[in-house]
């Protein structure tokens, strides 16, 4: 996808903002803690389907919360290497961006709210710091990823805690 290509606000300015490739970070700990469950004879189809939209969700909410962040914080400068950034190329102001950041952790806490029927307070908990770690990564006065620490809780999040949560 070229992003000269594309039409600023169009659904290909979304799907650049979406980070396809790296929606597998979100997929596979769900598929790995529902192979757990399954071993452990505790597998359950709806729960894992949700724990997977509910992952997508949170990781395609963190993608739009870093493109937003990295462009505010001035990260995103034309100077930038690596792969394109929607708020940086002028195809998604920053005021959509958090508008779709917002929608993808409502959807996320939404399925989240059937997997907490399931599995209690523990959901709750792994939801809102998973959320907040999402924001967290380039955002806030702290910003993780820019302190070091970004490799360490995605380590966590996409890990034990997907994982684990998962199964």
């Amino acid at each position: 996808m070229n992003p000269s290509d594309i039409r600023p606000g169009s659904a290909r300015a979304w799907l650049l903002a979406v980070r396809p490739a790296t929606l597998l970070v979100g997929v596979v700990p769900v598929l790995v803690g529902s192979a757990v469950a399954w071993g452990h004879g505790g597998f359950h189809l709806r729960a894992a389907f949700a724990a997977l939209l509910g992952a997508v969700g949170i990781q395609i909410g963190t993608n739009f919360a870093n493109d937003l962040f990295d462009f505010t914080q001035g990260a995103d400068t034309p100077e930038r290497l690596g792969p394109p950034r929607a708020a940086q190329l002028g195809l998604l102001s920053t005021r959509a961006l958090a508008i779709g950041m917002a929608l993808c952790f409502a959807f996320a806490t939404f399925v989240g709210a059937y997997l907490v029927g399931r599995g209690g307070w523990p959901i709750v908990v792994i939801g809102v710091l998973s959320i907040l770690s999402g924001i967290a990564y380039t955002g806030g006065p702290y910003p993780l990823g820019y302190n070091g620490l970004g490799d360490l809780f995605v380590f966590i999040f996409f890990g034990p805690v997907a994982v684990g949560g998962t199964a």
